[in-house]
């Protein structure tokens, strides 16, 4: 799963150049630019997300987590692999995707012990999801798939996690959801507070 993650300095750099990709015309700064969430975020937090407004390609903030039943419970990740059968989240996934980024992301094993995930290219972690409408706001889920060897000894579900040419075709395209969702993540570096980063 995912349920904690963070931003740091180089999140605004990052989705600016997403955003250069598909020409998107923007008038001067991106208003959201000055107000990026950094440092950690957790479930019922704000936090950044690229999506599409009509035919272009944006950054909105975006609550965390979608509200369960009778408003008791946050609904945070969603499985890749069965949310098209979920009524909670079929059509949220087939028409409003959204990518969130992230330097990286934490993790706890069975000894609650905490690790952090981060990409073993240093670029930020784009993580798939997708959001709805919620009363006056916009809340978002990010979607998890099962763990691949970097993630597996700490937990068994990851983000996933989506490379920087599959974020255009994942807000945008509708006909490459489906491929997408059941793609392998890619393989992380893994450390904790106290050792160096892992060879995975």
């Amino acid at each position: 799963m995912c349920g904690r993650y963070y931003v740091d300095d180089d999140t605004a750099e990052e989705i600016e150049k997403v955003i250069r990709l598909v020409d998107a015309k923007v008038n001067g700064k991106l208003p959201v630019m000055e107000h990026i969430h950094k440092g950690d975020v957790r479930p019922s937090e704000v936090a950044p997300v690229l999506l599409k407004r009509g035919n272009i390609l944006t950054i909105c903030n975006e609550r965390w987590g979608f509200p369960g039943k009778e408003g008791k419970t946050l609904v945070i990740n969603a499985r890749s692999e069965t949310v098209n059968e979920r009524p909670m989240f079929s059509d949220s996934v087939a028409h409003r995707r959204i990518a969130i980024p992230a330097a990286g992301f934490y993790e706890w094993n069975k000894d609650k012990k905490k690790y952090t995930f981060r990409r073993k290219d240093k670029n930020l972690l784009w993580m798939a999801g997708f959001y709805n409408r919620f009363g006056e706001e916009d809340r978002f889920v990010i979607l998890t798939t099962g763990a691949n060897a970097s993630m597996e000894p700490v937990h068994d579900r990851m983000p996933l996690i989506l490379e920087e040419d599959e974020i255009i075709p994942w807000i945008m395209e509708d006909g490459s959801c489906g491929k997408i969702l059941k793609k392998a993540p890619c393989q992380l570096n893994r450390s904790t507070e106290y050792e160096q980063l892992s060879l995975f």
